[in-house]
């Protein structure tokens, strides 16, 4: 291999951001030569290939932002491309239930929010439940979405890289980040020096640190929380649709809820763990001393300042370890269900949350910052899988041909 490398487009990071941006550059600017890089041997290794799969319809995100703006068009379009690509999908729908009255409220603004963002979203009783799925439970009214689905992410994002690669796009795998040089170049962790016309940085876990190299996110961090889902492996099937509690909306985790896969197998979760390095998976995997100390550093300020609940966070989330606590907290949702049926723990997935670092508050919405040289997609959480296509198509518009 080259040493050196030219290419019109240098995207950093090959999980569905990555994919959706090389995608939509290719279908705009044809005859542009068009580089990914990844540090890891295939796609979607970190937070693209441990999702949960779904396809969420929009309904959580206050109007004014970016994740309501593209929820709703990925989600159809990413079902468009699903369905052309022969693909994997599980159209199982979703409920949100009130585990008691206070709740409602929290049931009627979601239903709200929906509506203002233009999704398909409608107050149900009791009785309209129990003919969705027997199984639900809620208080006096929950909230259904018709067009909530999931699909095998690493399926799709496979799918993708092929669908590239046949159009003409590079990908260089175990060529990682490791610095930049000059003004337009970027030196891979193998040696490889990349001088590129635009650095596209979507690189997951490590944007915040990439976009620090160029001049940006400099008001961020990233804080990594772990997810964590438990699989039922019980012979029966004891829930039919995806079911999730009212969320607390201060906060950008959805709570434990029930999840139907493309396949059909039910888990409960995701945890959302502080983690003490980026890809503090499992173990001391991917230990690194550095990561640890300023994670830790940036957690006990939070917990000792209790910054937007911070401390009764970690706590409550540290308990979900304990696994019948764990299951606990999914049973107040369905009328039955034999606990000890979930007995496999998943993959850990790591979620990229971003922190603004003067306020101290977790930032709720995608940020993207950038100039002619460089474009950063930091704080690419959930949904931004659901919301890869349009959110792709918005930075090339606003930040790439704009340039």
């Amino acid at each position: 291999m080259s040493s050196q490398i030219q290419a019109d487009y240098l995207i950093i990071g090959a999980g569905i951001i990555g994919l959706a941006l090389a995608r939509e550059l290719k279908a705009r600017v044809p005859d542009a030569t068009i580089l990914v890089i990844e540090k890891e041997p295939d796609v979607a290794r970190h937070g693209s290939g441990r999702n949960s799969g779904v396809l969420h319809a929009g309904f959580y995100y206050t109007a004014d932002s970016l994740k309501a703006r593209f929820t709703r068009d990925g989600n159809r379009m990413l079902k468009e491309y699903v369905k052309q690509r022969g693909l994997a999908i599980n159209e199982c729908h979703k409920v949100v239930v009130a585990s008691d009255e206070s709740e409602i409220e929290g049931v009627r603004e979601l239903q709200r929010r929906g509506e203002r963002n233009g999704v398909e979203v409608r107050i149900i009783d009791e009785q309209e439940l129990a003919e969705i799925d027997p199984n639900a439970r809620t208080t006096g009214i929950a909230l259904y979405s018709p067009s909530t689905a999931t699909v095998d992410p690493s399926q799709v994002c496979h799918a993708l890289q092929e669908d590239l690669e046949r159009a003409g796009v590079r990908f260089l795998f175990g060529q990682g980040y490791a610095r930049r040089q000059g003004q337009d170049a970027v030196v891979t962790a193998a040696g490889v020096t990349i001088e590129a016309g635009l650095v596209i940085n979507a690189a997951g876990l490590y944007a915040d640190r990439i976009a620090r190299d160029f001049g940006f996110s400099n008001n961020y961090t990233i804080i990594p929380f772990k997810g964590i889902y438990l699989k039922y492996t019980g012979s029966d099937k004891p829930v039919r649709t995806n079911i999730y509690p009212v969320p607390n909306l201060k906060n950008p985790f959805l709570g434990v809820h029930y999840t139907v896969t493309v396949d059909g197998t039910i888990k409960i979760g995701p945890t959302a763990i502080p983690a003490f390095w980026r890809q503090n998976y499992n173990g001391l995997d991917n230990f690194s001393l550095g990561e640890l100390l300023e994670i830790i550093g940036w957690e006990s300020r939070l917990f000792l300042g209790d910054n937007f609940g911070f401390r009764s966070l970690a706590l409550s989330e540290l308990k979900k370890y304990d696994r019948s606590y764990f299951t606990g907290l999914a049973t107040k949702m369905v009328k039955q269900i034999d606990t000890s049926g979930f007995n496999q723990w998943s993959k850990p997935g790591i979620r990229a949350q971003l922190l603004n670092t003067g306020t101290k508050e977790l930032v709720m919405d995608f940020v993207v910052e950038g100039n002619s040289r460089s474009v950063h997609l930091l704080n690419a959480v959930s949904p931004a899988f659901t919301c890869s296509f349009p959110f792709a198509a918005w930075v090339v518009d606003h930040y790439v041909l704009k340039q």
